[in-house]
């Protein structure tokens, strides 16, 4: 039997699963919260006679909220689903994928990101709605960065040809680069021919 609990070493037994059951909680808000898992659950159920708890229907902010936790500094932590090669953190409601990063930006800003949405906080995977941005406002804050800093405009076409209105972009410092020219040598030193 696997050892899993809300902590490292901490077994969740028996009697926190039942009575959790008890309260009405469903087997995956279960789970989830005593990090075991959701089959031990089910027969515990089972085993106790208990029908299931009928699905909430909650919204897609709440599901969210549901999935989050504070962590220091003020940043948000994701304690749901992540996907499953980059890790990045997900949830599917109503047979869609959304980041989580994705549904903090609409929570802060009432509408879908423009690209990518994603927190500059430092904070690995934060998902504070307050710290995300999508890709459309982060090369805007960006290009400001670069004129208060004494940057001049951005050239419209890079030394390779590239038309920065449509590849263009800025670092974090608002340092501006070519992002059909990165593609490019992301894909010369990994060998892929896309």
């Amino acid at each position: 039997m696997t050892r899993t609990g809300t902590r490292p070493g901490r077994y969740a037994s028996r009697e926190e699963i039942e009575q959790l059951l008890r309260d009405g909680q469903s087997n995956s808000a279960i789970s989830g919260q005593l990090r075991c898992d959701k089959a031990r659950v089910a027969a515990v159920r089972r085993d106790l006679g208990l029908s299931n708890v009928p699905a909430q229907p909650l919204s897609l902010e709440e599901k969210w909220r549901a999935r989050t936790r504070p962590v220091e500094g003020g940043h948000l932590e994701w304690t749901g689903e992540r996907q499953s090669t980059s890790g990045t953190p997900v949830m599917r409601y109503r047979e869609r994928s959304y980041t989580a990063a994705a549904i903090a930006f609409r929570i802060r800003t009432g509408r879908a990101p423009q690209g990518y949405a994603r927190a500059e906080c430092g904070h690995h995977q934060c998902i504070e709605p307050t710290h995300v941005d999508d890709t459309a406002t982060r090369t805007a804050t960006r290009e400001q960065l670069r004129y208060l800093t004494g940057g001049g405009e951005r050239k419209p076409y890079c030394r390779h040809g590239h038309d920065q209105a449509v590849e263009g972009r800025y670092d974090s410092a608002g340092v501006p680069y070519c992002e059909a020219c990165k593609r490019g040598r992301r894909r010369r030193s990994t060998g892929s021919s896309r």
